[in-house]
């Protein structure tokens, strides 16, 4: 199993961009799909955005367009670029492999 350690997170006013970082302990080339969640406070942990090994992404209606997934297989490590930032967008934002791994968390917050 691989651990997954996020980094990138803090606090930016809204309208502004953040870049989240997710990297593995281990090879990240044979996992089919990549992911990042968040789990805001009182709420459900829902989707953000997947990426399979082939570079497919997918993105629900309310990140489309402003956030952007990508994978670095040599290097083991997945991003997550955030634009035009709405307060809605805070949580704690969660990096997943397929494998069932989840790693700690990273926090952000957007200022309105």
């Amino acid at each position: 199993q691989v651990q997954l350690v996020e980094s990138g997170g803090g606090l930016v006013q809204a309208g502004g961009s953040l870049s989240l970082s997710c990297v593995a302990s281990g090879s990240i080339f044979s996992i089919n799909v990549m992911a990042w969640y968040r789990q805001a406070p009182g709420k459900q942990r829902e989707l953000v955005a997947t990426i399979t090994k082939r570079g497919a992404t997918h993105y629900p209606n309310y990140v489309k367009g402003r956030f952007s997934i990508s994978r670095d297989n040599a290097n083991n490590t997945v991003y997550l670029q955030m634009n035009s930032l709405k307060s809605e967008d805070t949580a704690v934002y969660y990096c997943y492999s397929t494998t069932g791994n989840w790693g700690q968390g990273t926090q952000v917050t957007v200022s309105s």
